[in-house]
This record gives structure tokens, sequence and C-alpha cells, in this order.
């Protein structure tokens, strides 16, 4: 399991110097992101993905749990509530309950793509006055150390808290 740091820093210069120093420290570069306003530029920096910019993956979760719940109801009414001449099983319910969560996690999921990430909101007027944000995904265990060293060396990066669960494939 990975927590996501987040750190402002003021420039990129003082950015490039904390991933060089966390790379030194052996965290992979896919484990770490950077979001900056538009029309910065982003040359030998790790830049935030759409997973990191948007809800995407907030928008599947919502999507795969409601479409599911949606496709089971459906399933119960058409089960219960059919005549008698057409005979539908617990299969029905489960094929419409998976269809559902299909269903509801694309459509969801699209929809988030365009959504900025919530979790972002709360850094975008300091992105849009020139900060960078950084975020690192380390394990549990690391967490107290990597935040340790990044304020150790450099005192300007502003600590902005940690997410409470990564998930794991990205």
């Amino acid at each position: 399991m990975r927590r996501r740091l987040y750190f402002l820093m003021p420039d990129l210069r003082r950015t490039r110097q904390v991933l060089d120093e966390l790379l030194l420290a052996r965290i992979e570069e896919r484990h770490i992101h950077v979001l900056a306003r538009d029309g910065t530029s982003m040359e030998g920096l790790p830049a935030a993905n759409l997973l990191q910019r948007s809800d995407v993956l907030h928008g599947l979760e919502t999507g795969l749990a409601v479409g599911g719940a949606t496709g089971i109801l459906a399933g119960l009414a058409t089960t219960l509530y059919m005549p008698d001449s057409l005979v539908f099983g617990g299969g029905t319910v489960l094929v419409l309950a998976l269809a559902g969560a299909v269903i509801g996690a694309w459509a969801a999921g699209m929809i988030g793509t365009d959504v900025p990430n919530s979790q972002l909101k709360k850094f975008m007027p300091a992105i849009e006055q020139g900060e960078i944000l950084l975020m690192v995904d380390v394990r549990l265990g690391e967490v107290q150390q990597v935040s340790d060293m990044i304020h150790r060396h450099h005192p300007e990066a502003s600590d902005h808290g940690i997410e409470p669960t990564m998930p794991a494939f990205p």
C-alpha cells in the first residue's frame, strides 16, 4: 500500500533538485508526479498524467458501484415482475449486475476524465501563482523518512499532507 505525499515547491529549479534527491533515495520516477500551471516548461520532470490530474479513478469506482447496484435492482425487478410464461433465474440478476457495473464504470470514467481531480482543488490557487505541486507515492513505512528528507534539504518546500490510500495499479 502506498501513500501520496503533496509538496508545493517555489520554482522549477528546486523541484528538479528534489526530484534528483528522490531518485537517489531509490524512489522510482513512476511514483513521482509534477503539476504546474499551463505553459510551464516541464522538461526533465515527470509530468502528472490523466490519472493524477482528473477524477477518472473516482468516476470508475462510483460508476462501478452505482451501475452494479442498478443492475441488481433491474435483475430483481425482472425476475419478480415478469409474466409466468417467461422464466428468469438468478443468472439474470448476475448478468444485469455485471452489465450495469461495466456500463456505469465506463460512463462515469469518461465523465471523470473531464473533471479536475478533487484532491488537487486546494492546490490550484498556488499552482496558478507559479508554484509547482510535487506528488510522491511512497510505501507506508517510508512516509516519514521521505518527508523528513525533503524538509531537511529544502525547508522552503511546503508540506501539504498525505492522501490516505493509493490504488495499487497506477
